[in-house]
C-alpha cells in the first residue's frame, strides 16, 4: 500500500460534487425567500440596520441586499445580479432574484435525478432564446411623445414602490426630467444621461408635494459678499470659471529677496494689479453672474461687487458642468481666452433664497436646459431616502422607454405568456433536455404566483385560473391586478413593463442559475499570509489541535 498522498493543505475544506450543487442551490433559495414578500404593489417593507446604527427601510430589491453581509459564496453572486440589473435597466431588481432562485430550485430535482448540469444549462438556454422570442411578439410600441402613455407605464413600473400612495407625483418628476435632458443623437435615438445631468436635491422639510422639476440647477452656496452683492437678477450674463481669482501663489515656498525698500511695495502693487487686470478681462463681457469653480479673493470679490456682479466660489465641478448645460454657457479655463459666445443667457433668473437654515442658489426659468435639478421635500430623512430610490428607478424606467419604446404586460401576464408558449413548444424538443426544458417553463410561473401570494388570495385558484386562460398562448394581456389580487386584462389596468426591462430580467437570472450550477468544487480556508511578527504568537497553540482538523480555528474566518 502506498502511503496516501496530501495534496490539499489540512486547514483547506473541500466540498465536490451533487453536495456542492445541494448547498449553492439551498443558499440562493434562502436569498431569494428574503426577497420574495417585496415584489408587487402589496409588498411589504423590509428594515434594515446599519453598521452604524442607521435605518433603511425599503422594498427595492437592490437596496435590501446592498445592506444584506452574507457568507455564502453561491447568495453573494445572487446579490451580484441585483445590482447588475439596477445598474442596467434600474428596474426588476426584486424579479431577477425571484426568477433565478426558481430556476435553481427546479434544477435540484433533476441533479437529485443524476443529471449533469450542463444538460440543465442547455435546456435552459434554449427556454432563454424561446422566452425572449416570445416577449418579441407580444410586445407593443408606444409613442413616446404621448404623456398619459408614459405616465402610466412608470406609475406601474413604480407602483409597488412605497411612493404609489402619492400618485402621479413621482411618475410626473421622473417624466419631466428625463424628457429635458434627453439628447437626440440622430436616426430616432435618444440619449438619457441620468447621473450627470440630473442631480436630486434633498432638503428635509415641507411636504413631499412640494417636490419639483427645476427647469434648470440648484446648489447649496449663497453669494461671496451677500450683503453687497445682488441675490436676484433676471436674465443673467452667466460666466463659468475653472480658475482661480486670486493671486498665484508659489508652488511651495518661495523665497523673495528683496534688496530696496520700496520693492516691497511695487510687489504688493504687482500683485493687487494682477487681480485687477483679471476682474477687468471678465467685465468687459458684462457679466451678471460670475462662478468659479476655485478661491475667489477678496480684492477680486471688491471688483466684483463694485461693478454689480454677484459671484460664487468653490462650486462643485459637477454642479458646474450642470449650469453650463442648463443656461448654454461654457466652463472657461483662463480668463485671457473669453470669447462673447461662452457666457451663457439662456437662463431666466438668479436667485439665492433660503430653504430651512441653508441658503441655496437658483439659475432657473432656463430656456432649452439640457439639464436639471429635481428639488425633493419630505418630512424626514429617511422618507426622502426612499424617496430618492424611487424616483430612480422612475427615472430609469423613463430612460428606458424613451431609448426603446416597447411595451410588455405586466401584472405577470408576460411571464404566463411566456411559460404557455414554453409549454407548448417542449413536447417538440426531443432528448433528455426536454424535461429540464418544460421545468424552465414551469418556473417562470414564480413571478405571478409571487404576486398572488402578496396579496393574500387563494394562490392555487388564481394560478389555475390564469393557466387556463393563457393555456395556448392566448390572452397574453390577463394577468393578475396586484392590489386586489384579482385576474384581470392588464392592458385596461394600464399594467404594463418595458420591454428591456422584462427582457434583461430573464437574461440575468437565466444565466446567473447556469452560472451557478456549473459549479461543482468550492475550497475554502484559503489563508492570506501573515506577516512574521504575528504569524508566530497566533500560530503556537495551535500545535495541540493539529489531531482534529476540524476544529473551529483552523476553519476560515
Amino acid at each position: 500500500m502506498h502511503s496516501p498522498v496530501l495534496v490539499l493543505k489540512d486547514s483547506l475544506m473541500r466540498e465536490s460534487g451533487s453536495k456542492v450543487h445541494r448547498a449553492n442551490i439551498q443558499a440562493s433559495k434562502a436569498v431569494a425567500d428574503i426577497i420574495r414578500t417585496t415584489l408587487g404593489p402589496r409588498s411589504m417593507l423590509k428594515m434594515l440596520l446599519d453598521a452604524a446604527g442607521g435605518i433603511v427601510v425599503t422594498n427595492d430589491g437592490n437596496a435590501i441586499l446592498r445592506e444584506l453581509d452574507l457568507a455564502h459564496p453561491a447568495a453573494k453572486s445572487m446579490i451580484e445580479l441585483s445590482r447588475t440589473q439596477d445598474e442596467e435597466v434600474g428596474d426588476g431588481t426584486t424579479s431577477v432574484i425571484i426568477l433565478a432562485g426558481e430556476m435553481l430550485h427546479i434544477a435540484e430535482a433533476f441533479i437529485n435525478k443524476s443529471y449533469h448540469p450542463t444538460v440543465i444549462c442547455r435546456a435552459y438556454t434554449k427556454a432563454l432564446e424561446d422566452a425572449v422570442a416570445v416577449l418579441d411578439q407580444i410586445a407593443m410600441s408606444i409613442d413616446v411623445n404621448d404623456r398619459a402613455a408614459m405616465l402610466g407605464l412608470v406609475k406601474s413600473c413604480i407602483g409597488t414602490k412605497f411612493t404609489s400612495q402619492f400618485g402621479d407625483l413621482i411618475a410626473d418628476l421622473a417624466i419631466e426630467a428625463t424628457t429635458i435632458v434627453g439628447v437626440d443623437l440622430g436616426q430616432g435615438l435618444r440619449e438619457v444621461d441620468i447621473k450627470k445631468y440630473i442631480k436630486v436635491e434633498k432638503v428635509p422639510g415641507g411636504q413631499l408635494e412640494d417636490s419639483k422639476v427645476l427647469k434648470g440647477v440648484m446648489f447649496n452656496k449663497d453669494v461671496v459678499a451677500p450683503g453687497k452683492m445682488r441675490r436676484k437678477i433676471v436674465n443673467p450674463r452667466i460666466i463659468l470659471l475653472d480658475c482661480p481669482l486670486e493671486y498665484k501663489k508659489g508652488e511651495n515656498q518661495t523665497n523673495a529677496e528683496l534688496v530696496k525698500e520700496e520693492d516691497w511695495a511695487v510687489l504688493l502693487r504687482m500683485e493687487e494689479e494682477y487681480i485687477e487686470n483679471l476682474c477687468m478681462q471678465i467685465l468687459q463681457f458684462k457679466p451678471d453672474l460670475v462662478i468659479t469653480e476655485k478661491g475667489l479673493s477678496d480684492l477680486a470679490c471688491h471688483y466684483l461687487s463694485k461693478a454689480g456682479v454677484s459671484a460664487i466660489r468653490r462650486v462643485r465641478k459637477t454642479d458646474n458642468n450642470r449650469i453650463a448645460k442648463a443656461c448654454g454657457a461654457v466652463v472657461v479655463n483662463r480668463p485671457d481666452e473669453f470669447q462673447e459666445s461662452d457666457v451663457g443667457t439662456g437662463a431666466g433668473l438668479f436667485e439665492v433664497r433660503k430653504i430651512g437654515d441653508e441658503f441655496f442658489a437658483f439659475i432657473v426659468e432656463c430656456k432649452d436646459p439640457k439639464a436639471c435639478t429635481v428639488l425633493l421635500r419630505g418630512a424626514s430623512k429617511d422618507l426622502l431616502n426612499e424617496v430618492e430610490r424611487n424616483l430612480q428607478d422612475a427615472m430609469s424606467v423613463a430612460r428606458n422607454i424613451i431609448k426603446n419604446p416597447r411595451l410588455v404586460p405586466g401584472g405577470g401576464a408576460a411571464e404566463l405568456t411566456v411559460s404557455a408558449v414554453l409549454k407548448q413548444k417542449s413536447s417538440s424538443i426531443e432528448g433528455i433536455e426536454k424535461w429540464p426544458y418544460e421545468a424552465a417553463a414551469i418556473a417562470f410561473e414564480a413571478i405571478p404566483r409571487t404576486l398572488a401570494q402578496n396579496c393574500g388570495v387563494n394562490v392555487i385558484r388564481t394560478m389555475t385560473a390564469l393557466q387556463g386562460k393563457h393555456a395556448n398562448g392566448e390572452n397574453a394581456w390577463i394577468g393578475i391586478d396586484g392590489n386586489t389580487g384579482a385576474i384581470t386584462d392588464v392592458k385596461e389596468r394600464k399594467i404594463w413593463d418595458a420591454y428591456n426591462v422584462k427582457a434583461q430580467t430573464f437574461k440575468t437570472a437565466i444565466e446567473a442559475a447556469c452560472m451557478i450550477l456549473r459549479i461543482d468544487d468550492i475550497v475554502s480556508g484559503i489563508k492570506k499570509k501573515q506577516t512574521p511578527g504575528a504569524g508566530q504568537a497566533s500560530s503556537k497553540p495551535k500545535i495541540e489541535e493539529e489531531g482534529d482538523a476540524d476544529n473551529e480555528q483552523i476553519l476560515p474566518e
